[in-house]
């Protein structure tokens, strides 16, 4: 069995000869510490290459400048202009290979969400042969996944910001519902089109972990993530095609709800004290509905020692693997710290290692 039917094994829920074994790959930027690691994976792992459908949408009308804020930040200002007046929001970016965080959000208060609501939905279209070009560069050693961006509910949430949304979703739950129904005509705009140019059948979207707990309840998870996301998994689904959804977060409440939207591939699962599930809990939820992938807190990647990563693979593999179903080995992030490449290579090769020799 090559890396490629094994992966698409593991999206469609059938019998497989061992474990997937895979590592998402944001590298910190210009790090060559990384490259040893890169080509083992490329060599020895199950890959996923991302083609972006996001960009075949129009965007919205927006200025964007920055200006220098520190040694390791500047300030980037996007001014977005909608019928009803400007909307504002500002984020630092790192200029030594961090990552961006967030100072003001777009949406504020409920005028602010008029504004927003005032924008004409974006268009859709554009070349996609970067996907088949895509398809060709993994060839056999794995798939490709069509990214549609961030959820209905992860772009209501992403919009105002954690804390807002939380406050918004509790005295103005209404806009929020109708903020959502918004992003998923936008999302089903997006689906119907790629579906039409034959593309598929690896499809993904990320958001939910904006909507779980500790912040949000079940409740909150199944109004805004389960109701929104579920038609267009629907979508996928009818077309053929499977969903992968990223999601971080304590799931172990929310869990059911993303059997019940039809999530095929579910990344990650983490156990205490990181998240609240274990391995062993997590199969007897999902066993024969979805796959687990992102098993290994990535910390442990550059703090743990290759015996060790070995032992928390084999009884990994031991407590979920017993049906020969539904199991992609994987840390839980990219690798992250920069310059510590040769760190967590020796971690790594034990994880890649010890599924490639486990014999069922």
């Amino acid at each position: 069995m090559n890396r490629r039917e094994r992966m698409r094994r593991c999206y469609f829920n059938e019998e497989i000869d061992r474990p997937a074994v895979f590592s998402r790959i944001l590298f910190p930027p210009n790090d060559p510490s990384y490259d040893r690691l890169k080509a083992y994976l490329d060599a020895h792992s199950e890959l996923k290459l991302t083609w972006d459908a996001t960009r075949l949408q129009t965007p919205y009308p927006t200025d964007v400048s920055t200006e220098p804020y520190s040694d390791a930040f500047e300030r980037r200002v996007e001014v977005v202009h909608t019928p009803k007046g400007d909307l504002r929001k500002s984020t630092f970016i790192g200029l030594k290979g961090q990552p961006p965080m967030h100072e003001t959000y777009l949406l504020n208060n409920p005028e602010d969400a008029e504004k927003y609501l005032s924008l004409p939905l974006p268009k859709v279209g554009g070349d996609v042969s970067g996907f088949f070009a895509a398809e060709n560069q993994v060839g056999d050693k794995g798939i490709v996944n069509i990214f549609l961006g961030v959820n209905p509910g992860g772009t209501a949430a992403s919009l105002f910001g954690t804390e807002n949304f939380a406050i918004m979703s509790a005295i103005e739950r209404d806009l929020i519902h109708t903020l959502c129904e918004r992003e998923k005509k936008i999302l089903t705009s997006l689906v119907k089109f790629v579906i039409s140019k034959k593309i598929g059948p690896y499809f993904g979207m990320e958001g939910e972990e904006l909507i779980v707990p500790p912040l949000h309840g079940p409740a909150d998870s199944y109004d805004f993530n389960v109701k929104y996301d579920r038609p267009i998994i629907d979508l996928v689904h009818n077309a053929g095609g499977r969903m992968h959804i990223h999601c971080h977060a304590s799931i172990k409440k929310v869990l059911p709800g993303f059997v019940e939207m039809g999530v095929d591939v579910l990344h990650p699962f983490e156990a205490p004290p990181m998240g609240d599930v274990t391995p062993k809990e997590a199969k007897e939820i999902i066993r024969n509905k979805m796959c687990y992938e992102g098993n290994l807190q990535i910390n442990r990647m550059y703090e743990f020692k290759p015996q060790d990563i070995a032992e928390e693979v084999k009884l990994l593999i031991a407590d979920v693997f017993d049906d020969h179903k539904g199991l992609i080995v994987s840390p839980t992030a990219s690798p992250y710290i920069f310059g510590a490449g040769e760190i967590c290579f020796p971690q790594y090769k034990a994880m890649v290692d010890t599924v490639l020799a486990w014999k069922g």
